[in-house]
């Protein structure tokens, strides 16, 4: 098991997550802002990809191992992760 590369499986949740994302925005089911947040989870792992290539080309280490890399690609997480609850909190609000 040691010699599993897991980079197959990843790129196979795309699909899935491609149709979370069309039905999203053709439901309705959240608000534009939730819905951008959700788009920018595509963006972060973009980022997080090229910064692991980058990890491992420039500084032959995985991307964990390089804090600079590492903190920059989850800032787009964050990112995200904050539009979304933004998102939810704007609906919170105005329900009441």
């Amino acid at each position: 098991m040691d010699n599993f590369d897991p980079a197959p499986i990843f790129a196979l949740s795309l699909f899935p997550y491609l149709i979370f994302l069309r039905r999203l925005g053709a439901n309705g089911w959240f608000n534009r802002l939730s819905r951008l947040g959700f788009q920018l989870t595509l963006l972060f792992v973009s980022v997080t990809i090229v910064a692991a290539i980058i990890a491992r080309l420039r500084f032959d280490a995985e991307l964990v191992a390089i804090d600079q890399l590492h903190g920059g690609a989850e800032a787009f997480l964050t990112l995200s992760n904050a539009l979304i609850v933004a998102g939810l909190l704007r609906v919170e609000v105005s329900q009441r």
